[in-house]
């Protein structure tokens, strides 16, 4: 399966590393099923959350090998807000994830990140989350969604979105024991030295 993540200035880095590391440690412990790789708007450089480090993509959406599943990060909600607005990134990188939505492209969001897709179409007439920080903005801008809170993750099966940050690697596990069943999933818990939760 190939999974891409998408990664975008002032990416949150937990958002990205937290289901990253699952699926990375389903490879090293199982038979290597995921090939995971980085995709950006560009191959340059981008800064994670607060300039912390830079990050340089493994492909740019124009070379990415086409993903099986792609996972969206999220960012400080000011940043996700000001992505909403920006046409540029709306016109590249939100059409090219809906472009693989609407090919069978698995969409898994991370935080925040259900936000971005929020004038693709993608979330309308399906049950989301994000982190209870943006509930009510993404409410508002998806009126045609069903909206859950208090839980960890929403399955709707092409697509996957999460709570705050260590929801996505709650999800990842899930998606894990999907994938594979649960003893996989209750080894890499372990290797993590990781709570799940069974809120979802």
């Amino acid at each position: 399966m190939n999974v891409a993540f998408l990664i975008y200035d002032q990416v949150e880095a937990l958002d990205l590393n937290g289901p990253l590391d699952v699926f990375i440690k389903a490879n090293l412990i199982s038979a290597g099923s995921y090939h995971c790789y980085t995709v950006g708007k560009m191959k340059d450089a981008v800064c994670m959350e607060a300039n912390t480090m830079a990050i340089i993509p493994t492909y740019d959406i124009q070379t990415a090998p086409r993903p099986d599943m792609i996972v969206i990060p999220g960012a400080n909600p000011d940043y996700v807000m000001e992505y909403l607005q920006d046409q540029d990134f709306q016109n590249t990188v939100m059409q090219w994830i809906k472009d693989l939505y609407q090919n069978g492209t698995i969409v898994f969001t991370v935080c925040t990140g259900s936000m971005h897709l929020s004038k693709t179409g993608i979330l309308n007439h399906k049950e989301i989350t994000t982190h209870s920080m943006l509930l009510d903005a993404l409410e508002q801008h998806n009126p045609e969604s069903i909206v859950r809170r208090d839980v960890r993750f929403v399955d709707q099966g092409q697509l996957i979105t999460t709570a705050g940050i260590t929801a996505g690697i709650d999800a990842a596990l899930y998606l894990v024991g999907k994938h594979h069943g649960q003893n996989l999933v209750d080894t890499i818990a372990e290797l993590f030295e990781y709570q799940q939760s069974s809120k979802n």
